[in-house]
């Protein structure tokens, strides 16, 4: 068995053309969402500590998904997030938790399917190309 085989990257892929900007609208309107709720909550000063932790981070995350940065760590960090707004006890009156469990699905979507061409991830970890000069290596015959 190869070592090679059992090892998988982080990051799935980075499309560029129409699957690529499929990607950045996904990322943009999700980072969008994220900010808006967690903006609207947090200007209402929180009473509650937690409700205040669950909402930073839900913008803090919206932040790094409009930029495309450590998507599918970020992505996994918002998921759970998401998951624990809308099971918490302590998530503002009104609001319809089927919102935050789409939200979370969503998320889910992107973190399966990379972070796109245009992202920081992209620049950072992205495509390298690497050029083998095969006339080395062989032999020459005398």
């Amino acid at each position: 068995m190869e070592l090679g085989c059992t090892l998988q990257r982080l990051f799935s892929t980075f499309p560029n053309s129409w699957p690529g900007v499929g990607l950045l609208i996904l990322r943009l309107c999700l980072g969008i969402a994220l900010l808006y709720f967690g903006a609207v909550v947090l200007s209402r000063n929180p009473s509650e500590p937690i409700t205040f932790a669950q909402y930073l981070i839900a913008a803090a995350g919206g932040i790094f998904l409009l930029a495309g940065l450590w998507t599918p760590a970020m992505g996994v960090l918002i998921v759970l997030d998401e998951v624990w707004i809308a099971l918490s006890r302590h998530s503002p009156r009104g609001e319809d938790t089927w919102i935050h469990i789409f939200l979370a699905i969503l998320v889910v979507s992107v973190v399966m399917l990379g972070p796109g061409a245009w992202s920081v991830d992209a620049r950072l970890f992205g495509r390298k190309r690497f050029d083998i000069d095969r006339t080395r290596g062989r032999r020459r015959s005398p």
